[in-house]
């Protein structure tokens, strides 16, 4: 997006505002923040903010002579209407869940993220085309003409498209699963540094070098400071514990994100539901209010999830052990409350590589125990083609070979070890 002057505004019914996220969504967006309004009061049925403030708005526009008003709360069409009205002429009036909506549609990369985005957009506009419909009495077009079932109709054809690119992917897992790879997700809220921590575990990536076209899998991971740079799930080939895996980092979670995103992007969400672990990355420097409270958003949408939950205090290198320990026990608390398994939370720094080593680990405790399996088959090409195709798929520990027959030791999942019986016995095993 073009960079564009904008002057951001946030109302609270009783808490004092916080402009931080709304500030940074609107700088991912593309605008620079010239100045910020807010007020604590309840909303006004016509324009959010009391008469006062929101005619200090419009003289702040005129001052600034910026064209854009972001607002971090969900407007009313009558809202924006009366907002715009009150403001300069041309003064364009853009609310928190159409700024997000925005951002996804400049970061969609894929087929799947450009229909999800539309149909997130589509679901956003719904209400308040039937809300425009309703005061026209029996006019039922917006005002480009577009019938309010026509886009029903759309969405509903999103979703049967979504539906069958949801069933490719569950098809592709299953096939990678026959492969003998486990699954690890990478979850939290964006700039959390979910993919910066997805560089250091993958095995073709490397953290210094991002940029480097890798097409066997899903494109590289970017690891800029930016909000929703991960929009599409991005997943690499990693090495746990000795352990083939395949390493998602999922789109990024954000405070009070529209319901309608969450829906159109379901099928993002199924990445970590699917999981054998998933990795929930934190920000260990947010305050400990902050952080219980994107832990709670985070537990809910994770409530699906199949595997372990392990929570991980990215850049704990900026605390000190008092505030760790205090960010431990706000982790175990939220974990509690929802009556989760989940272990004490792993301390990194995904910046400076520290303590990975014992992430790794705890990842491969997550993940669900290997078959130990020994097999002694005949001695000839055919064998040697099974060992070739353990090597690809489990971790060998020993192949021992003798005049006649070829003893294997290899650990793998359930699906490789009743895939490769089956090979030794169509080989005729020894033993």
């Amino acid at each position: 997006m073009q960079s564009q002057d904008a002057v951001i505004a946030k109302r609270t019914a009783d808490d004092s505002p916080d402009t931080e996220e709304i500030r940074r969504l609107a700088e991912s967006a593309g605008y620079e923040v010239v100045a910020e309004l807010t007020q604590t009061r309840p909303p006004d049925s016509s324009l959010q903010f009391g008469r006062g403030k929101a005619e200090e708005l419009a003289e702040t526009v005129a001052e600034t002579g910026t064209g854009v008003v972001v607002f971090d709360n969900d407007l009313t069409p009558t809202q924006t209407v009366e907002l715009a009205e009150l403001c300069p002429e041309g003064t364009e009036i853009i609310d928190r869940h159409r700024l997000v909506l925005a951002i996804f549609e400049e970061q969609a990369g894929s087929k799947r993220a450009e229909l999800q985005v539309e149909r997130a957009t589509l679901a956003w506009t719904l209400p308040r085309i039937k809300e425009r419909t309703e005061e026209q009495a029996m006019n039922k077009f917006t005002e480009s003409g577009t019938r309010y079932y026509d886009v029903l109709d759309r969405i509903d054809e999103l979703d049967r498209k979504l539906s069958s690119l949801g069933d490719e992917a569950t098809a592709r897992r299953e096939r990678r699963r026959e492969e003998g790879f486990e699954f690890v997700a990478l979850a939290g809220y964006t700039n959390a540094g979910k993919s910066t921590l997805l560089h250091r575990l993958a095995d073709d990536l490397d953290y210094e070098t991002s940029g480097t076209d890798h097409s066997d899998l899903d494109a590289t991971a970017e690891i800029e400071d930016r909000l929703f740079e991960t929009l599409e799930t991005t997943t690499r080939r990693a090495t746990i514990d000795g352990r083939r895996t395949l390493v998602t980092d999922t789109v990024g979670f954000v405070s009070d994100l529209p319901h309608e995103l969450v829906a159109s992007f379901h099928g993002t969400l199924s990445e970590t539901a699917s999981a054998d672990c998933v990795v929930l990355v934190t920000d260990a420097g947010d305050p400990p209010a902050e952080l219980r409270e994107k832990l709670e958003t985070s537990f809910e949408l994770l409530a699906d999830a199949e595997g372990e939950l392990l929570p991980v205090l990215n850049k704990a290198d900026v605390l000190d052990a008092d505030e760790l320990a205090e960010r431990e026990a706000v982790v175990a608390a939220v974990a509690d409350e929802f009556g989760t398994d989940s272990a004490d939370p792993v301390p990194v720094s995904a910046t400076e590589g520290r303590n990975l080593g014992a992430l790794r680990e705890r990842i491969a405790e997550c993940l669900s125990d290997r078959r130990e399996v020994e097999l002694v088959l005949p001695n000839d090409g055919d064998a040697m083609s099974l060992v070739s195709w353990l090597y690809d798929r489990a971790s060998v520990s020993d192949v021992t070979y003798r005049d006649d027959e070829v003893r294997i030791e290899f650990s793998a999942t359930d699906s490789v070890a009743e895939r490769a019986s089956s090979k030794a016995e169509s080989l005729g095993v020894v033993r």
